[in-house]
């Protein structure tokens, strides 16, 4: 993208160029719309949001404030608005245009930054203001926002399978992070020996060598288990935080074949988990395959 974003753009010099009024639908909802609005409202309203003692002129409050409910109302990204907005003579007549531009009004970070000086608050402001307004002319229907729809689509999610050495070694993590935080020096950590460890096991599964991949989680679940075990000589009155933490430690660290929902509720809260059939897993991952696990 280029162009240069300042408060006022100007026709070339020598070519005199057609108002956009005199080209444009006035019954149009746009054109209705950006008449009706009390754009000196938004002006001092925001007035310190886009006010600058230094640098390149600050953008006007109205071209702000029309990107962002054009944005709004048109489900566009910061990108996309501005792109749009060269092309459509409606959307710069509604932000303040007299004539028609061929330069990209402002650069999209100017758009976060503005929403960033003015807040949530603000935001809310702006929007409120322009639908209400937008009722009153007749652009907006009553009951276009009586009712919010709402997809309830299902979206993927980046979750790895929940296998025995992936827990155990997460697990043992977490706690050496925490026991750093709180200055614990563990007598050993393990973080080489337990990427070792995860790395062949991982390897020993997806070449379907059980025996030699069980090996390796129970190293993985032994180290789980000293680390546990140094905290707790270490220090024997833990933190809330801590005491959290080694808590659900030792839930993995005790868990067995029949508690494997709770496992599994422990690092996934909040989601329902749809388990699919894997080749490369553990047998305890494998018995409970093509089932719907809802955590808790």
């Amino acid at each position: 993208m280029s162009g240069n974003f300042g408060e006022k753009r100007t026709p070339v010099e020598g070519i005199k160029q057609p108002l956009l009024e005199s080209q444009l639908n006035l019954e149009h909802p746009l054109v209705k719309l950006a008449k009706a609005l009390d754009w000196q409202y938004f002006e001092q309203e925001f007035r310190t949001a886009t006010t600058t003692d230094v640098g390149r002129p600050a953008l006007s409050s109205r071209l702000l404030v029309g990107l962002h409910y054009l944005k709004a109302l048109y489900d566009e990204s910061d990108e996309s608005v501005v792109e749009k907005w060269v092309e459509n003579p409606y959307w710069q007549y509604f932000c303040g245009e007299q004539t028609f531009q061929h330069e990209l009004p402002c650069h999209p970070t100017s758009l976060v930054k503005w929403r960033q000086r003015v807040g949530a608050e603000g935001v809310e402001k702006l929007l409120k203001g322009v639908l209400r307004t937008a009722q009153q002319q007749k652009a907006l229907k009553p009951s276009e926002i009586k009712r919010v729809n709402v997809d309830t689509t299902v979206q993927e999610k980046a979750i790895a399978f929940p296998t025995d050495a992936r827990l155990y070694d997460k697990a043992r993590r977490a706690l050496v992070r925490a026991a750093q935080k709180q200055q614990i020096k563990l007598r050993q950590n393990y973080s080489r020996l337990g990427k070792q460890a995860l790395f062949h096991q991982s390897r020993y599964a997806v070449a379907q060598q059980g025996g030699r991949a069980r090996k390796q989680t129970q190293k993985l679940r032994t180290y789980l288990g000293r680390v546990i075990r140094d905290i707790e000589r270490k220090l024997p009155n833990p933190s809330p935080m801590l005491a959290s933490l080694l808590q659900r430690a030792k839930r993995i660290y005790q868990q067995k074949l029949n508690a494997f929902t709770n496992k599994n509720a422990m690092i996934l809260p909040n989601f329902t988990v749809f388990m699919l059939q894997r080749s490369n897993v553990s047998p305890r991952a494998r018995s409970i395959k093509n089932t719907n696990l809802v955590a808790k």
